[in-house]
């Protein structure tokens, strides 16, 4: 059985070109771990429940993104995957690091791919739960249910506001504990968030940077082996979508859980993490 790790005792910052907060422990192979957005999200938020187990097998770094938990917003000036895979190099190179393995859920998926396409030898194996930007929906609607409720959250921040959304990104709500909303509220008011959320999100549709390759279109150009993993549930990004990558990626491998929605490293917990340590050989 596991222990949990102690937030104030894995916490480390380094500065440079970024100013980047993460978490480490574990020795060995090295494993990034890059965490969704949302209102609230941190690396330790998505990934505290799997550090110690993973810590167990390889040196682990959960990574605060630029923007998120406590590494600080700048300007954005780039779509903000590529402002963050560019972030991800510095921290490699800033820690001596020539060649990882990475978990990325949501929006770090999306990170975590275009650090793949943009420095293809400094990654070994993946695996992108929910992954933003590879999914292509023909079914869904366009704009899902979790991203409608993101966007009700940041135009009008209640706890209610939160509730809602966080029941889109859960297929089983028994595992949303008041603590978790708590502690997202708490994130998600401090002074600036709500504005740099939104400044993130607003990249994508910058026409500064309409020149810039859609990820999905690139998915045949992602050549390391890659685990994708949705949940059947998921209301954030169908799961669906997850259908597309997988045939256009040439080493892909898609696994797909029922009773689960966007979050299935906590929802899925065990399940979860058998099956990357299976995956990534550990």
């Amino acid at each position: 059985m596991t222990t949990s790790l102690d937030f104030d005792l894995t916490s480390k910052t380094i500065e440079g070109e970024y100013t980047l907060h993460y978490h480490e422990a574990g020795t060995g192979p090295v494993l990034l771990m890059l965490h969704g957005s949302g209102p609230g999200v941190s690396g330790w938020s998505n990934f505290a429940g799997n550090f110690p187990v993973f810590a167990q097998h390889y040196r682990t770094l959960i990574l605060d993104m630029p923007g998120f938990g406590r590494s600080p917003a700048r300007e954005w000036n780039d779509v903000y995957p590529r402002v963050a895979a560019d972030a991800v190099r510095f921290f490699l190179d800033e820690l001596g690091i020539d060649q990882v393995d990475i978990v990325g859920n949501s929006m770090g998926g999306n990170v975590g791919a275009t650090f793949a396409l943009l420095h293809p030898e400094r990654v070994r194996r993946m695996v992108l739960m929910g992954p933003g930007g590879l999914a292509v929906n023909s079914f869904a609607p366009p704009v899902s249910e979790g991203s409608r409720r993101l966007f009700e959250f940041l135009a009008n921040p209640t706890r209610e506001g939160m509730v809602a959304w966080v029941d889109t990104m859960v297929g089983n709500p028994d595992v949303v504990s008041d603590a978790l909303i708590d502690e997202r509220m708490a994130n998600a008011l401090t002074p600036g968030a709500i504005a740099n959320t939104f400044a993130i999100f607003q990249t994508f549709s910058d026409p500064r940077f309409a020149d810039r390759p859609q990820l999905w279109a690139q998915a045949a150009q992602v050549q390391q082996e890659t685990l994708l993993i949705w949940g059947r549930d998921d209301r954030m990004l169908p799961y669906e979508g997850g259908l597309f990558p997988f045939r256009q990626m040439p080493n892909a491998e898609l696994h797909v859980f029922s009773r689960c929605g966007h979050w299935a490293q906590i929802e899925r917990k065990d399940e979860f993490e058998r099956l990357t340590l299976e995956f990534l050989g550990r």
